[in-house]
């Protein structure tokens, strides 16, 4: 990619987030993630191009010193700063401006510091087989996978019903989503096959922005924030089924609708528990911390099977940066305003204790080694909000899973071939990526405590254990059904 021969007509709109705005390039396997501004800002950048360079930096750094040693290089993908050319990237804000959805369009992007981060395209691998059908790219926001400790909250409700399963009542009530989503973390997290294969019906039934599925850099099944459209499944089972006949006869070449679902999700689960080696592992957090009541598995189904997750899977290693959090927002709060009266009394402390960065390899040592007794320190106190910093990045963060088919399967026993094949999923190639992975600013903390009381009031006001859409015989058959509308 020559940054002097840049044409805006090479890059197409891919989406957006709250701070960024992302352009894919219509041939090669790349994507430009750019900052975005308060579009009252639009005239005077809120920020120089130097200080704009320094966020995008930063946000590379902490991905690849900080996140990558926790999660594990083989799944994170830091990219680099580039610097444009200013007149492409004007172009581009006019080409893309009408592909936005209009409920983004309170934020414009930036045109002014020419700065952007390069990164590959997840939604279309650059190094698959030329088969006959693309890749299929399965994004999935996993969110926060366990429950807070007794010890440090105020509500007796957040040991009992996981931060998720609460905020949906929140957003439904606050008119983000129009239904709720029954899809509940701790039983991807489970490590249990049943579960987590219960999980994934969930987010395909009501996606919101923690589900969508991309063929060969196009996505093909997603929600629309604040939308009442209902999702197309019977598009989404045509995509699919060209993946799910070959390689793997069937009778006629006929397979039932659900037999389909459940072999896609068998393939996303094997992709999300596989990391080439490593043994299952015990679970850590108990019985206790591991099941949301709100969750419609059924819980007596849980003493049966395995729990636990492989200890090199891409869960198991997001699941371990999560509960750097061990404090909730509740017992970090008075740790944050120790740090922030000692920054107003020092103001120049801010660098020593790396509150804005640098993302390096001391910042790495300091929330690793800290101690588990509060010394009533101020570097206790900054190192603890790290590790909340960290966590919440784990809890936010998305994981990319491409799936591109092997081709046909050989099998030395010709008699068994057809039968084996007519009982198990296709052979896939598989490669599972994290992304999303920026830090979470200092002065974010106060605004989380905010939102987590408004959260939990909100649910001990209207949440009630879901009577959902489910009888009993159904939840135990997993059968996927969606909402009418």
């Amino acid at each position: 990619m020559e940054v002097d021969k840049m044409d805006e007509n090479d890059w197409k709109y891919h989406g957006e987030g709250n701070k960024s705005l992302v352009v894919s390039h219509v041939q090669l396997s790349r994507v430009l993630r750019l900052l975005k501004y308060p579009a009252e800002d639009s005239e005077n950048p809120p920020q120089t191009a130097e200080q704009a360079f320094r966020q995008i930096q930063n946000i590379v750094d902490f991905s690849s010193n900080v996140m990558s040693s926790l999660l594990g290089e083989k799944f994170i993908h830091s990219g680099e700063v580039v610097k444009l050319p200013l007149e492409f990237v004007r172009q581009l804000s006019i080409k893309v401006q009408h592909q936005r959805p209009v409920w983004r369009c309170d934020k414009v992007m930036d045109i002014y510091s020419g700065c952007a981060l390069c990164l590959p395209n997840l939604t279309s691998p650059g190094l698959h087989q030329q088969t006959h059908t693309p890749p299929l790219c399965i994004e999935i926001k996993p969110k926060c996978g366990f429950l807070p400790s007794p010890k440090h909250v105020s509500k007796d409700i957040k040991t009992k019903v996981c931060r998720f399963c609460m905020h949906q009542h929140y957003k439904v009530a606050n008119g983000k989503w129009k239904r709720r989503s029954l899809y509940c973390p701790l039983d991807l997290f489970s490590g249990n096959r049943q579960r987590m294969h219960f999980a994934i019906r969930h987010l395909i039934e009501e996606p919101q922005n923690n589900f969508k599925i991309f063929k060969g850099g196009q996505c093909i099944y997603s929600s629309k924030e604040g939308s009442d459209d209902s999702l197309d499944l019977n598009s989404l089972l045509h995509h699919l089924r060209p993946y799910f006949l070959y390689g793997n006869n069937r009778i006629n070449g006929h397979m039932t609708s659900k037999a389909l679902l459940s072999d896609f999700i068998q393939v996303l689960v094997n992709a999300l528990l596989s990391g080439g080696g490593g043994g299952e592992v015990t679970d850590r957090r108990g019985e206790g911390r591991s099941f949301c009541e709100a969750s419609l598995y059924n819980k007596e189904r849980i003493r049966h099977g395995s729990q636990g997750l492989p200890s090199d899977s891409v869960l198991f290693r997001i699941l371990q940066t999560q509960m750097l959090d061990s404090l909730d927002i509740e017992g970090l709060y008075p740790l944050y305003c120790r740090v922030e009266q000692h920054l107003q009394d020092f103001p120049k402390e801010r660098t020593r204790l790396q509150i804005d960065g640098p993302y390096n390899e001391a910042f790495l040592e300091k929330l690793q080694k800290c101690s588990t007794e509060d010394d009533g320190s101020v570097e206790f106190a900054a190192a603890k909000v790290h590790q909340y910093r960290v966590a919440m990045t784990a809890k936010d963060c998305s994981i990319m899973v491409a799936l591109v088919p092997s081709g046909e399967e050989e099998d030395d026993d010709e008699g068994l071939s057809a039968q084996r094949r007519l009982f198990r999923p296709p052979a896939f190639s598989c490669s599972v990526s994290i992304l999303d992975l920026d830090p979470k600013p200092f002065d974010s903390i106060p605004r989380q405590l905010r939102l987590d009381q408004k959260i939990v009031s909100c649910y001990l006001r209207t949440g009630s254990l879901p009577k959902g859409i489910f009888t009993a015989a159904e939840r135990d058959d997993c059968t996927l059904l969606f909402h009418p509308v």
